[in-house]
Protein backbone atom coordinates (compact mmCIF):
# COMPACT_ATOMS: atom_id res chain seq x y z
CA UNK A 1 0.00 0.00 0.00
CA UNK A 2 1.22 3.29 -0.78
CA UNK A 3 2.26 6.15 1.93
CA UNK A 4 -0.36 8.42 2.55
CA UNK A 5 1.61 11.35 3.90
CA UNK A 6 5.45 12.15 2.64
CA UNK A 7 8.26 11.72 4.84
CA UNK A 8 9.07 15.14 5.02
CA UNK A 9 4.95 15.65 5.72
CA UNK A 10 5.39 14.14 9.10
CA UNK A 11 8.57 15.85 9.73
CA UNK A 12 6.51 19.33 9.90
CA UNK A 13 3.81 17.26 11.35
CA UNK A 14 6.72 16.24 14.33
CA UNK A 15 8.03 19.92 14.32
CA UNK A 16 4.36 21.10 15.10
CA UNK A 17 3.92 18.63 18.11
CA UNK A 18 7.22 19.92 19.30
CA UNK A 19 6.40 23.20 19.40
CA UNK A 20 2.70 22.19 21.02
CA UNK A 21 4.79 20.27 23.89
CA UNK A 22 6.98 23.67 24.77
CA UNK A 23 4.10 25.59 25.08
CA UNK A 24 4.93 27.90 21.41
CA UNK A 25 2.28 27.07 19.05
CA UNK A 26 -0.22 29.20 18.61
CA UNK A 27 -3.73 28.50 16.74
CA UNK A 28 -4.24 31.16 13.66
CA UNK A 29 -7.28 32.54 13.52
CA UNK A 30 -7.15 33.71 17.39
CA UNK A 31 -3.21 33.24 18.28
CA UNK A 32 -4.25 30.79 21.31
CA UNK A 33 -1.92 28.41 22.56
CA UNK A 34 -2.49 25.35 20.98
CA UNK A 35 -3.14 22.14 23.80
CA UNK A 36 -4.97 19.95 21.51
CA UNK A 37 -2.81 16.78 20.25
CA UNK A 38 -5.26 17.04 17.16
CA UNK A 39 -4.95 20.56 16.52
CA UNK A 40 -1.13 20.47 16.77
CA UNK A 41 -1.40 17.72 14.09
CA UNK A 42 -3.92 19.42 11.88
CA UNK A 43 -1.32 22.75 11.69
CA UNK A 44 1.45 20.30 11.23
CA UNK A 45 -0.63 18.77 7.75
CA UNK A 46 -1.24 22.42 6.86
CA UNK A 47 1.84 23.28 6.61
CA UNK A 48 2.79 20.40 4.97
CA UNK A 49 0.00 21.09 2.12
CA UNK A 50 1.34 24.92 1.59
CA UNK A 51 4.44 23.94 0.73
CA UNK A 52 3.31 21.83 -1.79
CA UNK A 53 3.95 18.29 0.18
CA UNK A 54 2.40 15.02 -0.04
CA UNK A 55 -0.42 15.14 2.12
CA UNK A 56 -3.98 14.07 1.29
CA UNK A 57 -6.98 16.75 0.78
CA UNK A 58 -9.15 17.79 3.82
CA UNK A 59 -12.63 15.85 4.12
CA UNK A 60 -15.24 18.06 3.34
CA UNK A 61 -17.02 18.29 6.64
Amino acid sequence: MARKYSKSASKDVERAMRKRKRGTLKSGGSGKTVKSRKQAIAIGLSEARKKGKKVPKKKAG
